[in-house]
């Protein structure tokens, strides 16, 4: 049963392999199937770091762009991809928070009528608002290893950290997470 599982997986390496090539030489249709499973967890990670879903669809798009354009220039096994595409839209989400519209003040939105207690409780618990306390490389960290479910290694890549410095910023991010919504908890009781 092992033998079969083994050759599987080696011809489905094997494929990766021959569709990563193709992509590299030029062909599109590699390319595209190459990428296609990666969009969903890039335009997730996306809308973390942004918070803003169009910002975020802007940022995918353009990493895509980036990533054709830059495939001649990846170096690594296929199953490294995910994290390098990951990396290229971190970057891009970077570069967008650095355009003069993240400088522009935002309004609160305005709540109608009075909350329950329970609904505020609810809300300052809420885990979304406190890791939007945190920074954006906080934010990227704990949610490529919690949320995509990156392996460590992968998740160091995508931060362009070295894998202790990743191991570090994830426990510290975590670590910054807790006493905002403990915090919370006790204020509204």
């Amino acid at each position: 049963m092992k033998t079969v599982q083994t050759t599987m997986s080696e011809d489905t390496s094997r494929s990766e392999d021959a569709r990563l090539q193709a992509a590299i030489a030029g062909n599109a249709a590699a390319y595209d199937s190459l990428l296609s499973p990666l969009l969903d967890p890039a335009f997730r990670l996306a809308t973390v770091v942004l918070r803003d879903r169009t910002e975020a669809e802007d940022a995918v798009q353009e990493a895509a762009l980036k990533a054709w354009s830059r495939l001649h220039q990846f170096r690594g096994p296929v199953e490294s991809l995910r994290a390098w595409f990951l990396g290229i839209v971190m970057n891009e989400c970077r570069m967008a928070r650095r355009r003069p519209f993240w400088s522009v003040l935002r309004l609160a939105s305005v709540e109608p009528g009075q909350a329950s207690a329970e609904d505020v409780a609810i809300r300052a618990t809420d885990l979304a608002r406190a890791i939007a306390r945190l920074d954006l490389d906080d934010r990227a960290a704990l949610f490529a290893h919690f949320y995509l479910d990156l392996p460590l290694e992968e998740s160091a890549k995508l931060l362009g950290l070295s894998l202790g410095a990743a191991k570090s910023r994830i426990y510290r991010a975590a670590r910054r997470l807790r006493p905002g919504v403990e915090m919370q908890e006790v204020m509204n009781r």
